[in-house]
């Protein structure tokens, strides 16, 4: 792929809170001609995320938190549902998703699974997140959670039918946690419920 795009151009718009460029680069088509087109990207870093799940009380473990580009985007409150997350910030991201783990939700985690890598929104941002499971315990919690620094964020203990139900009614509109859910249930990790 790297022989059919030639960079031509990046000019740097923002690098306020993290990095917007434009690039123009020639593109070599299936026609064989080359198209010169202009793209912006946004630059964020990537990410992790995980679900934290209890298979014995069939809960898992959400957050809720204020999310201003929901607010500007419909969202009434800007609150949204969602698992655990964070930027890996230079870390590898199982260690990034270890520490986001502890302080948002305030469980130290032993074991984790990577189920997957996705682009969520690839015609214009270049995260990739790291999705990952893992099951927990109340002697887990070692912490209340809540963030870091001007985070606030609420850590919910919810019933994975709930949680299920949740996505249907609207509750639960973000795409990570969705995702994380459905893996969960169609891997059958959790019972199926009725």
């Amino acid at each position: 792929m790297t022989q059919r795009v030639r960079i031509e151009k990046e000019e740097l718009l923002s690098d306020n809170w993290y990095t917007l460029k434009k690039t123009t680069f020639a593109y070599l088509t299936k026609k064989g001609t080359w198209e010169t087109r202009t793209r912006e990207t946004y630059d964020r870093g990537n990410g992790a995320t995980i679900l934290l799940y209890n298979k014995e009380q069939q809960t898992v473990i959400l957050t809720r938190q204020f999310r201003f580009p929901t607010f500007v985007n419909g969202n009434p409150t800007g609150m949204l549902v969602e698992a655990c997350a964070g930027l890996l910030d230079e870390d590898s991201p199982e260690t990034a998703i270890r520490r986001e783990t502890e302080e948002e939700t305030g469980y130290q985690l032993r074991d984790i699974q990577k189920v997957f890598e996705v682009y969520m929104s690839p015609g214009s941002v270049t995260e990739k997140l790291y999705f990952f499971l893992a099951e927990y315990s109340k002697d887990a919690k070692k912490n209340e959670g809540g963030g870091i620094e001007e985070e606030e964020i609420e850590v919910l203990e919810i019933k994975f039918e709930a949680a299920m139900k949740m996505i249907a009614s609207g509750e639960i509109r973000d795409g990570k946690t969705i995702l994380l859910l459905q893996h969960l249930f169609i891997s059958q990790i959790m019972a199926p419920f009725k």
